[in-house]
């Protein structure tokens, strides 16, 4: 099977790239496999990477100052993942990127994706684009902690994301709610009645 195949197919969803412009994206991925629970960035390190996620599952938390674990995103298939913050800015990020599963990951570097703005035109679409639903994803998580109690956060996440539910243990799912795994439990059964 092709390694780029799935980006090959996101890529083109999100832009009208052209065979050419594809010629010249596709070799600036370098294909990298995890194991569960390794990590490809911690904290306080500078994000150098971001990931196009073939199979498995990526995590980005962090640690707040009650040394609880928050989990800030989750990237499945077809999604990309980096630490946004530390990659644009190139200063020490404040999260950590963590394999959730045993993963195969095509890898670009902050450099080549740079450099993929120079060389491509449509590539500043597609980096538009991707700002834009980062934006939108992050304002409606933000809203969702303040309007919604943890039974609606549940809700909402079960409607919209249900792989999170399904393939993610209850501490991970948690976090990402930001509840306690008791709180998520209680929750859980109330839903299902």
């Amino acid at each position: 099977m092709n390694d780029t195949h799935s980006l090959t197919t996101f890529l083109k969803k999100q832009v009208d790239f052209t065979e050419e412009d594809l010629q010249i994206i596709l070799p600036y991925f370098k294909i990298i496999e995890t194991k569960k629970k390794e990590i490809l960035l911690s904290q306080g390190q500078i994000s150098k990477y971001s990931y196009f996620v073939n199979k498995g599952c990526l995590r980005i938390f962090f640690i707040n100052g009650e040394e609880k674990d928050i989990t800030r995103y989750i990237a499945f298939e077809n999604q990309f993942a980096t630490a946004l913050v530390s990659f644009i800015t190139k200063e020490p990020a404040e999260e950590n990127i963590q394999a959730i599963e045993n993963c195969e990951l095509l890898s670009i570097s902050h450099e080549d994706f740079r450099q993929l703005l120079l060389e491509v035109p449509k590539w500043k679409d597609f980096y538009n684009i991707y700002l834009e639903k980062a934006y939108v994803n992050n304002l409606k998580r933000l809203m969702s902690f303040t309007a919604l109690d943890a039974k609606e956060r549940y809700s909402q996440l079960f409607q919209i994301n249900p792989n999170i539910v399904r393939r993610l243990p209850n501490k991970i799912v948690a976090s990402y709610l930001n509840i306690s795994q008791e709180t998520l439990s209680r929750v859980k059964s109330k839903v299902l009645k």
